[in-house]
């Protein structure tokens, strides 16, 4: 199954909203029959009504849309600490009050 299109910019949005209103479709219809992503459609939808409704000695807002990527989260790191003889390890999440107690402990060791 192809991935749902993102509306693109402005120009992109505003044609799409034309396509719908002409359609006589509802937005979550006409986007699933051509294959746009319907919450960036109604994202636009609503950024461009605020933007008509504002007041015009107001700065325009921009239409920022944040996309989740689908990056790998990286491995958690894990850090030997050696003391004396003995040694510990520890990962990125490590407390360092518990740190200084197991430190304490190799050193009476």
């Amino acid at each position: 199954m192809l991935p749902l299109r993102k509306i693109v910019d402005e120009k992109d949005a505003r044609a799409c909203l034309l396509s719908v209103a002409r359609s006589g479709e509802t937005r979550r219809a006409w986007a699933k029959r051509h294959r746009v992503d319907g919450r960036s459609l109604h994202a636009w939808d609503r950024n461009l009504s605020r933007r008509a409704s504002s007041a015009p000695s107001r700065k325009e807002p921009r239409l920022v849309e944040l996309v989740r990527t689908s990056r790998t989260p990286r491995s958690p790191q894990r850090y030997l600490v050696h003391f004396g003889e003995g040694s510990v390890e520890v990962g990125d999440d490590f407390d360092d009050q518990t740190l200084r107690r197991l430190l304490e402990v190799l050193r009476a060791c």
